[in-house]
């Protein structure tokens, strides 16, 4: 059954623990949509992921939407949330609302994802009123990670903690169905679990949230940095150096292709060759002055 907002909050309601993962492509939506992960983010962290940035800050509106499509087509089940890009949402209500319109109207997802609390309150309530399921994100928000000198744990201290608890109540208050909890200590992300009513994803904030998401390539093993708060599921990045190696090592010792992934049996008869040879002939090669121009 299709995961939405009232799903998931039953989720929540009954105790279960909800699943979400990142995602940038089709092949790959289709097989963690298969694999019953309940919730699909198609963050900003693309920036990083797929395009070799230091940081989220560079990605575009144009990029989330192209990137956002491709995966909202791979998700029959999965509810698929599509992060709102740096200084998309932050000018004004009015800019939050339009962007966001476009990410829902251009990829078919069921949600956007903004990062802030108090400060981007009115920017959720202005979606939300439009009938735009938000997911707010709060504690340590990577498009202002120049702010916080490095991606660095937020909520260690009384006023820092107090701030990130505000945060999201902030963001509930405004009417987002959820709140994402990154790098806030596990005891604190308990705590705002259970003075919310909405859903907390926590990553990097430990057991007490009602759900978890990992960057895909960081739990797979495909990066190369791991965060402290990221298993490895499965070395997939050491499996496809290996193939790649091995696809490399036959294509040079013309072991690859054989017979077996040939169109044998459907090959040009020697007539067919024969006539083909006389009327070509051998082509004399293009001096390479004329090539040169």
């Amino acid at each position: 059954m299709k995961n939405s907002v009232a799903t998931l909050a039953e989720m929540k309601a009954k105790g279960e623990r909800i699943s979400q993962l990142t995602c940038y492509d089709y092949s790959t939506a289709r097989l963690i949509d298969q694999a019953g992960v309940n919730m699909v983010l198609v963050g900003d962290s693309l920036g990083m992921t797929m395009q070799g940035y230091t940081d989220t800050i560079p990605v575009t509106m144009e990029e989330m939407i192209v990137y956002g499509r491709s995966v909202a087509r791979g998700c029959q089940n999965a509810f698929v949330v599509m992060d709102m890009p740096f200084m998309s949402y932050q000018v004004s209500p009015e800019q939050a609302l339009t962007n966001a319109g476009r990410l829902m109207k251009e990829t078919l997802a069921d949600a956007v994802k903004l990062e802030g609390g108090k400060d981007v309150a009115e920017q959720i309530r202005a979606i939300t009123a439009a009938g735009i399921p938000v997911c707010g994100h709060v504690g340590m928000t990577p498009q202002s990670h120049h702010a916080f000198g490095g991606f660095k744990v937020q909520g260690k201290g009384e006023e820092s903690a107090r701030r990130v608890l505000e945060d999201a109540l902030a963001v509930q208050e405004a009417g987002a169905f959820a709140v994402v909890l990154e790098c806030v200590p596990p005891k604190l992300a308990a705590l705002i679990t259970s003075k919310l009513d909405i859903i907390t994803i926590g990553i990097g904030a430990g057991d007490g949230c009602d759900g978890q998401v990992l960057v895909m390539q960081d739990m797979l093993g495909m990066g190369d940095w791991r965060p402290k708060f990221v298993k490895t599921f499965a070395n997939v990045g050491q499996v496809m150096k290996d193939a790649f190696a091995a696809y490399h090592q036959e294509v040079q010792a013309g072991t690859f292709p054989s017979q077996e992934y040939a169109y044998v049996k459907s090959d040009c008869s020697d007539d067919t060759l024969n006539i083909l040879d006389r009327e070509y002939g051998r082509q004399e090669p293009i001096p390479f002055s004329v090539v040169r121009g």
